[in-house]
């Protein structure tokens, strides 16, 4: 009797989360531990990428602001809420599956590619089928084009003047004449 009065608050105040929702994904119960270890490893792996490269610099970003997350928050319930990226063990997995990513990429070496090497372009010229969107850009607006023309046939701080002016008499609602 005295267990259960005292036990039940107890466990009412920890947030004991008893399944996930997804079917094949377990519950881990120590999710923020197991998050900045594969995060800690992460950042150590993706080491063995040049520095310059994209892949590098993107995953070393999100993964120590996630790790400064798993660090700051004590409990999964706000490890999710301030990530907004799923369930922790949704990053869990996806921290697993980085790892993978980057021992494959160190393998291929994607940003190796020879000075030398010579790529061939093929171009097809056959019609594209009715069926088949040809998903062409629409037309870019006309500030680009003044902006270009400015840019291009005088300094950029004339253009930017340039640039301000029609911003403020499009917002007083004045019309400019050409």
């Amino acid at each position: 009797m005295f267990l259960r009065r005292v036990a039940r608050p107890l466990m009412m105040m920890a947030k004991v989360k008893e399944t996930t929702g997804i079917v094949g994904l377990d519950v881990v119960p120590n999710a923020r531990e197991v998050l900045i270890n594969l995060y800690n490893k992460t950042l150590e792996e993706i080491k063995a990428v040049p520095e310059d490269e994209g892949y590098r610099k993107a995953v070393e970003s999100f993964t120590r602001h996630r790790l400064k997350v798993c660090h700051e928050e004590k409990d999964w319930e706000s490890i999710e809420k301030r990530l907004g990226c799923g369930q922790v063990e949704e990053l869990i997995e996806e921290a697993k599956d980085e790892l993978k990513l980057i021992g494959h990429m160190i393998v291929w070496k994607p940003w190796g590619i020879p000075d030398d090497y010579e790529c061939e372009v093929i171009e097809n010229d056959a019609p594209v089928p009715k069926h088949i969107p040809l998903h062409r850009p629409g037309p870019l607006p006309e500030e680009f084009y003044k902006t270009l023309d400015a840019v291009s046939t005088s300094t950029l701080e004339d253009a930017v003047s340039r640039s301000k002016k029609d911003e403020s008499a499009i917002a007083s609602g004045k019309q400019q004449s050409k």
